[in-house]
């Protein structure tokens, strides 16, 4: 059919009265269910990809909640071994919180929490002095679960160090330190008890985790500015904490008068060296706190 003849035949057509009227209805109405199915389209999609959202962040809370729950806390872990007021302790608001990691070799190593204190411990032989407490715990990174019989605690060390103090001076031994520890559900727990830290709040103060004894120069270097690291060729798990201590507290005279006490306060960062072989920077000179 050409144009002209489908033109006449569709004048020949005769439309009610209303036709105009119900067209425009009909095509409101087809309109209104359009967007009616557009919008229930929307609200399909929104559905389920608020479900997504929600599984995702219910995913993140349960990872945070599962990090959590992987260590016991340091009070948890002061109950554990009998020091119920050190327990009481790392539940103040004056407790520090860490929760830092350090992955070294097969071990990740985990610095919980410090807190500092008066007669918190009845180990104390000197329960009027206050003592700075520190929590740690070590766990192996294949998943293989720590114990009594496959960890050798007396193998490794957790030790202070102070930046411009030779590491000679300030440690474990100089400052009477206390550790213990124990192994509970795969991972092995530390729980240092030193001399008040916080003399020393002035510097930087360090928590050095190794595998070994005492801290030599066999296992740390001291650059010219007093900065403390392990030497670059030392083997075996390590990991050095930095304290989180309010600078204020410090307390250099008490600080320089506890250093000087060990008669210790020299270092070089030498091992199995001739003097007369040794670079002058090897020899690393210790400052008083005033000039630190």
């Amino acid at each position: 059919m050409d144009r002209q003849r489908y033109k006449e035949a569709f004048d020949r057509l005769k439309f009610s009265a209303d036709f105009q009227q119900r067209t425009q209805e009909l095509l409101r109405q087809r309109a209104q269910e359009t967007e009616s199915e557009k919008e229930n389209t929307r609200m399909k999609r929104a559905f389920f990809r608020k479900p997504a959202a929600l599984i995702a962040a219910a995913a993140l809370l349960a990872g945070a909640a599962s990090a959590a729950a992987l260590w016991l806390s340091p009070a948890q872990v002061a109950r554990h071994v009998g020091a119920p007021l050190l327990a009481e302790a790392f539940e103040r608001e004056d407790a520090i919180p860490i929760n830092q990691s350090v992955k070294t070799g097969d071990y990740e190593m985990t610095l919980l929490g410090l807190v500092s204190g008066e007669e918190l411990a009845d180990w104390d032989q000197e329960t009027d002095a206050s003592h700075t407490y520190a929590v740690a715990a070590l766990r192996r990174l294949d998943g293989q679960p720590l114990d009594n019989q496959n960890f050798d605690f007396v193998n490794f060390t957790l030790t202070p160090l102070v930046s411009g103090y030779s590491p000679q001076a300030v440690n474990n031994w100089t400052l009477g330190c206390f550790a213990t520890g124990f192994a509970h559900d795969g991972s092995y727990y530390y729980l240092l008890d030193a001399q008040d830290l916080n003399i020393f709040a002035h510097r930087t103060v360090y928590l050095a985790f190794f595998q070994g004894n005492s801290p030599s120069n066999s296992v740390f270097q001291v650059d010219q500015d007093g900065q403390i690291a392990f030497r670059e060729d030392f083997e075996g798990p390590k990991a050095l904490f930095t304290l989180p201590l309010d600078p204020d507290q410090g307390d250099p005279a008490a600080a320089d008068a506890f250093v000087e006490s060990t008669g210790m306060n020299h270092w070089a960062n030498l091992e199995d060296c001739p003097e007369e072989e040794a670079d002058p920077s090897d020899f690393v000179t210790m400052t008083p706190s005033e000039t630190k």
